[in-house]
């Protein structure tokens, strides 16, 4: 294993004290966190968050210091948070986690757009991250009994997120995330031109299936533009299409890719070996995270992959529980895949 570099700010007792109430207001105003007000906002609501938060997640937009970015110490009772749902569905109504919904929503706000996919969680911007009986052995985020296996997040879509964040409710049994980042690696033991080139697949994961779906949304035009992303879905199975694994600066690259669903049989002799080497080196310096309640964590979807460690999950109540956001710094680039341009949902 080795130490991964972290972008970090701890809030304090006296930043806690002056967010309390701005999320307390806003836990009056809203519903849900899914509520469409509170999404449209979310950018402008970001102001009312302290400054020198404010400047340290523009620091890790523009300045990329590092892959992880961590945001500890927000004041999370877990009491107050009652059971551990046991399914994401219905979890956002009346949410006992609203106040802490809210932060993380306009933290994430601050580096990007939030968005949800039509074929994920039935739409939600917001998901849960926690373990669901009968998913124990799933290669989706709900598992448990095994790892969920690193990758970056929908590597195979080409409307991916630049981050993926996580914060975490409740982690009993310090359950690791994995995390590795491109700053980690020895570019130059690799096959940097081979890793550019378009000779490689990516298959969608298995988190974006119907069978998770609920189906029929109620609206004929959304039901249409999801079952589209289904079809799609369907053929990127059967023939995935060509893409590189780096792209960006040969000497600091950007990379996309998930392993587990990746089959190497068909490519070229040299991109087989410039994947193996790759992924090699990222089992050799992966690093783990174990977030505590209270952590906001950002990960850099263009600079990192990541995963997380099998545990024994409770169902009692107790179990492991993190909500998570996907944000894009380009949600035009999706507008293709939106119903209109305002909504925040690829279908």
């Amino acid at each position: 294993m080795t130490d991964i570099a972290t972008h970090h700010l701890a809030l304090t007792p006296a930043d806690n004290a002056a967010l309390a109430p701005m999320l307390a207001d806003l836990a009056r105003q809203y519903d849900t966190i899914e509520n469409e007000d509170l999404i449209r906002r979310s950018p402008v609501l970001t102001r009312e968050l302290p400054a020198h938060l404010l400047e340290f997640l523009e620091e890790f937009r523009l300045g990329e210091p590092s892959a992880l970015c961590v945001v500890s110490g927000l004041a999370v009772d877990e009491q107050e948070l009652g059971p551990t749902p046991t399914h994401w569905r219905d979890s956002q109504h009346a949410s006992p986690a609203f106040r802490q919904e809210i932060f993380f929503l306009l933290c994430g706000s601050a580096l990007g757009d939030v968005f949800g996919w039509g074929t994920q969680q039935d739409g939600r911007i917001m998901h849960d991250v926690l373990p669901i009986k009968g998913h124990e052995h799933y290669e989706i985020g709900s598992n448990s009994l095994q790892h969920l296996s690193w990758h970056t997040e929908d590597a195979f879509h080409p409307c991916r997120g630049d981050y993926v964040a996580l914060m975490c409710l409740k982690n009993p049994d310090d359950v690791e995330t994995m995390v590795c980042s491109i700053d980690l690696l020895d570019v130059e033991r690799l096959d940097v031109a081979a890793l550019f080139e378009p000779e490689f697949t990516v298959m969608p994961d298995n988190s974006h299936q119907p069978q998770l779906s609920r189906g029929s949304t109620g609206d004929p035009a959304l039901d249409a533009l999801r079952a589209r992303s289904f079809r799609l879905i369907e053929q990127w199975n059967e023939k995935p299409e060509q893409r590189p694994l780096f792209f960006g600066d040969p000497g600091s690259p950007y990379l996309a890719l998930d392993p587990y669903h990746m089959d190497s049989s068909g490519w070229p002799e040299r991109h087989r070996q410039a994947f193996d080497g790759l992924c090699a080196q990222i089992e050799e310096r992966m690093s783990t995270v174990a977030l505590r309640p209270g952590d906001c964590v950002f990960i850099d979807n263009f600079r990192a992959v990541h995963g997380r460690k099998s545990f024994q999950p409770r169902y009692d109540g107790s179990d492991r529980w993190l909500k998570r956001l996907n944000i894009t710094r380009n949600i035009r680039g999706s507008r293709a895949w939106r119903t209109s341009a305002d909504s925040r949902i690829i279908q």
